[in-house]
């Protein structure tokens, strides 16, 4: 279940099955890519299913890619869930790059659905 509403949305991202485990950063448009990059992450992700973090020192919020089940689909699908995200304009990069990967628009009261690109 996600709170959505008002001026609040969500991300889903379709993610590949390899990158199960890793984690992607969400930027909002105008935010400075290279933010946060050295800040020491001590926290654990150990027991995550994908959360975001909005600790206000330069960390920047991320998600692990994680298998959960979706309608209409016979197994779990590797994914990525925003759940609470201000409408606007975001970035998503691999954790501890600066390289955009791709960009999604967020509509407050609406789960905006993604599919990460795949490299042909």
């Amino acid at each position: 279940m996600l709170d959505i509403g008002g001026d609040i949305g969500a991300v889903v991202v379709i993610m590949p099955l390899d990158l199960v485990g890793q984690e992607v950063d969400i930027l909002a448009e105008g935010q400075d890519v290279s933010a946060g990059l050295d800040h020491a992450d001590d926290h654990s992700h150990a027991d995550e299913h994908g959360h975001g973090h909005g600790h206000g020192h330069g960390h920047r919020p991320h998600v692990a890619v994680v298998r959960r089940p979706m309608p209409g689909a016979s197994e779990p699908v590797p994914s990525l869930i925003y759940p609470e995200v201000r409408e606007g304009r975001y970035r998503l990069l691999m954790k501890g790059t600066d390289v955009v990967v791709m960009e999604v628009d967020v509509v407050g009261g609406q789960v905006t659905q993604a599919t990460w690109p795949t490299v042909s």
